[in-house]
């Protein structure tokens, strides 16, 4: 009605300035005499670590490196920082919340370790300081700290108790509109069905986790085009689309970090509160946060700290401690009040490394890749370097050197040598240049820098700053002179480090995050049962996952799993007479809080009857969908074996239930003894127990995969008469020859249709058989329509598999698929001979 209003807004818009006011770091301050705290509290930590680990040098170099960087932070003026880190750390280890040994560069400091704030002794792993703090180039300190992500909103509440809820924020961020995004909400303005919109939305590929825009999804898929051609409103939903693309759609808050002041933050930046969370958030972004003078800290949630935690519980459960294996024998011997604390197990376990050596590391954190793997069967580690360097190699661009490192280690090929002056440096590494703090000592032992000059020079040649690089050339080859190297020598060793400061990694980060490895790697080794129960537990609803732990459980490590029970499971994964019971929370759409319900409900009393269960358990407040899905997991085979049954009677027991919970609320008294005893028992539905075939098929609709058997069990011997392989066969075929191509009957399941960069349209799927699984993999029909009118009839299907080994990992091709019935009975009545007397 008014267009001068929206004229008038956007003048105003027009003549608002506003500039950021630029502080130096505000901190709240976190002792009277920060500089003498800090030092009282390194000191006596450094003791204390002293008397638990063994030293990797003299008690005069701990304490000289200790007051070199003492030094080095009161002179920066970052004392307070590092006793606000310390202190809800301390705190959090103090309340048994997991934190991780470090992460980044600050691992690089005996401060920190001294302090707890890492748990890596730096001068054990040759790390530098320097490379986190360096003197020559005043910059704010950043830890990276890694709590449980079951536990870290607590480190976080604590922080806010300490300083003041109103001092305590979290960072905006804001979210754009992606193409799929666009064109649902652009479809809900313009009232459009649904399920139209959905379908729509579909049809947009997806180029690695993120869709393409709707300008290449209208170039890419015919479909789309399709019906933007058939219908207007289509078209103008596919327009509007393409405008609001890449708009900012919605605020939300920084996945971890948090800024804490010294007084209430409204006084230094505006605030937004986000709906979800009680704790206000700055509207100033991650960069122009930090030109405020507000410091972040970075509380990240690591779920394998998680899985760590929880493995040690199950291990508690079952009523031993850490350094005691299932059959009662030690690993190792811990100090008093050490034995369940996984950073002091030993690093020289021989079951380890040869987990590691054998790639039986699924699950095991940061080399559960195929690439991984392949890597550790050709390395075959023997030392935590090892794990630490091949963390720092497995990146585009240094991975390259991953076959010269592993044929050196095992005796395969000679190491290169630069200079005598250097070349221990790279003992480590088998003569290559792996870590940036080896660019940094290479430039320190040649050229004379010092350890902050050499930073400086890394950082140039890792930016890639020409100018820099210019400058620094010719002193570093006039700094080799001095040291006693020629020219020619020192340019190579210049245009060495030029090439791998760019792909060189922060050792400090390496080293933790091995760490972290070896230790999933170690409990793997020694507590198999325990840690797959911990791994699940992480991903109780992710079927995909469970679905490859379950696997790796059974054939990986050769262990039972007990299923789904009302009267064995948990709500979660656990552990009985080492064998892992499924847990009642993993099934599809059941619920935790309602499975916990059961479990609470049973105590120390299994249920006798589904009748028993009815009493002790409200089934009304479980709900319809997860008792439905109870049934068909076979969670009631205890209470009765028949499925079927139970499934047509969860209607008439559930109403049972809930009569007599009812009664037992309204405090109503039977003279035949509590509550609701008085109450008939409904008769259950008289029908015939389900077919094999549909057992199965209702247990991986429950639990998203087949748990208790596969549907082409029944196929086994028919299949082998004609000659097919299955999975395990195939795959042993391919290792043995190195390709191998073969016929093999198969499930398929999450289908789906995809495009490829060129435009060929082809399938992704699942498959399995009963040895084996295989996941997203890949077929390219001659005839896409043909094969999908397979697809759309069964799941049981005859494929020719090309198989093949990508980067280690079995990964078969289709090359073509058949109905699996066809295939069976195909020239099967020429068999048939009937005898008449």
């Amino acid at each position: 009605d008014l267009p001068e209003a929206l004229e008038n807004t956007v003048e105003i818009a027009r003549r608002c300035a506003f500039a950021v006011e630029r502080h130096d770091p505000i901190l709240p301050r976190f002792a009277d005499d920060e500089i003498e705290e800090l030092r009282r509290q390194a000191k006596e930590g450094l003791e204390e670590r002293l008397s638990v680990i063994e030293p990797a040098a003299t008690r005069d170099e701990y304490e000289e490196r200790l007051e070199f960087e003492l030094g080095i932070i009161e002179g920066m003026g970052f004392p307070g920082y590092f006793l606000i880190v310390a202190d809800f750390i301390k705190w959090a280890k103090d309340h048994d919340i997991p934190v991780g040994p470090g992460r980044g560069s600050g691992a690089g400091s005996l401060v920190a370790y001294a302090l707890t704030i890492t748990d890596l002794d730096p001068l054990r792993y040759s790390l530098l300081f320097e490379r986190f703090l360096n003197p020559e180039r005043v910059s704010m300190p950043d830890f990276d700290i890694d709590f449980c992500m079951d536990r870290r909103e607590e480190v976080i509440r604590y922080v806010q108790d300490k300083y003041g809820k109103d001092r305590v924020g979290q960072i905006i961020t804001f979210g754009a509109l992606l193409s799929k995004a666009a064109v649902r909400d652009v479809g809900r303005v313009l009232q459009m069905p649904y399920g139209q919109v959905d379908r729509l939305s579909k049809l947009i590929p997806v180029e690695g986790v993120k869709p393409v825009s709707i300008e290449k999804a209208l170039a890419e898929e015919p479909r789309l085009r399709e019906e933007a051609k058939a219908e207007e409103v289509v078209d103008r939903l596919l327009t509007y689309g393409q405008q609001v693309e890449g708009l900012l759609r919605n605020a939300s808050t920084h996945a971890a970090g948090v800024v804490i002041g010294d007084r209430a933050l409204d006084e230094l930046v505006p605030l937004y509160r986000d709906p979800r969370s009680e704790m206000p958030a700055t509207q100033f972004n991650m960069k122009w946060v930090e030109q405020a003078g507000l410091v972040k800290f970075d509380f990240l949630g690591l779920k394998t700290l998680t899985v760590i935690q929880n493995a040690i519980e199950q291990i508690h459960a079952s009523g031993r401690d850490l350094h005691v294996a299932e059959d009662g024998a030690r690993l190792y011997e811990p100090e008093d009040g050490t034995e369940n604390d996984i950073g002091l197990i030993p690093l020289d376990d021989e079951k380890t490394y040869e987990l590691y050596a054998k790639a039986r590391t699924v699950a095991v954190f940061q080399v559960e890749s195929s690439g991984m793997m392949d890597a550790l069967r050709r390395m075959k580690p023997t030392c935590i370097e090892d794990i630490v360097a091949l963390v720092a190699l497995y990146r585009p661009g240094p991975m390259e050197n991953i076959p010269q490192y592993c044929d050196v280690k095992n005796g395969r090929a000679e190491r290169e040598r630069l200079h005598p002056s250097i070349d221990h440096i790279l003992d480590e590494t088998q003569g290559i240049i792996v870590y940036q703090e080896q660019v940094m000592q290479i430039a320190q032992e040649m050229a004379g820098y010092s350890l902050g000059g050499a930073d400086l020079l890394r950082r140039a040649m890792g930016k890639k700053i020409q100018e820099a690089m210019d400058a620094e050339r010719p002193k570093f080859i006039a700094g080799a002179k001095e040291h006693g190297v020629d020219d020619k020598k020192a340019l190579e060793v210049w245009n060495l480090l030029d090439k791998f400061a760019n792909y060189g990694f922060n050792k400090s980060h390496a080293a933790a995050y091995a760490v972290v490895s070896y230790q999933t790697a170690w409990l793997k080794a020694n507590h198999p049962v325990e840690f797959m129960a911990g791994v699940m537990n992480c991903d109780l609803h992710l079927t995909d996952k469970l679905s490859v732990y379950a696997e790796e459980v059974r054939r990986g490590l050769g262990l039972e799993i007990v299923p789904p029970c009302v009267n064995r499971s948990e709500t979660t994964f656990s552990v009985r007479d080492g064998k892992l019971v499924y847990a009642l929370g993993a099934l599809k759409n059941v619920g935790i809080e309602a499975m916990r319900l059961i479990v609470d409900g049973r105590g120390a009393k299994p249920f006798a009857t589904v009748f028993d269960l009815a009493r002790r358990v409200d089934l009304k407040k479980i709900g319809k969908r997860p008792m439905e899905m109870l049934a068909r997991a076979g969670a009631f085979d205890q209470l009765d074996p028949n499925r079927h049954r139970i499934f047509r009677s969860l209607d008439a027991l559930t109403a049972y239930s809930a009569a007599i919970h009812e009664q037992r609320e309204s405090n109503q008294v039977s003279l035949f003894g509590d509550a609701g005893d008085d109450l008939p028992e409904p008769r259950l539905v008289p029908v015939d127990d389900c077919l094999p075939n549909e057992r199965l098929a209702e247990e991986q609709t429950a639990i998203g995969f087949y748990l208790s058997g596969h549907p082409l069990d029944d196929y086994a011997a028919a299949l082998k008469r004609k000659g097919l392989m299955t999975l395990a066969e195939l795959q042993v075929k391919a290792e043995a020859e190195g390709a191998a191509i073969g016929r093999v009957g198969v499930i398929v399941s999450a289908l789906q249709e995809r495009k490829s960069g060129r435009g060929t349209r082809f399938f992704r799927m699942n498959i399995s058989d009963p040895t084996g699984q295989v996941s997203g993999m890949a077929l390219f029909p001659d005839d896409f329509e043909t094969v999908r009118k397979v697809f759309e009839k069964t799941a049981q299907v005859v494929m020719t598999l090309e198989a093949r080994f990508n980067e280690g990992q079995f990964d078969p091709i289709a090359r073509s698929v058949a109905p699996i019935d066809g295939v069976v009975t195909a020239g099967s009545a020429a068999g048939l001979n009937v005898m008449v007397d």
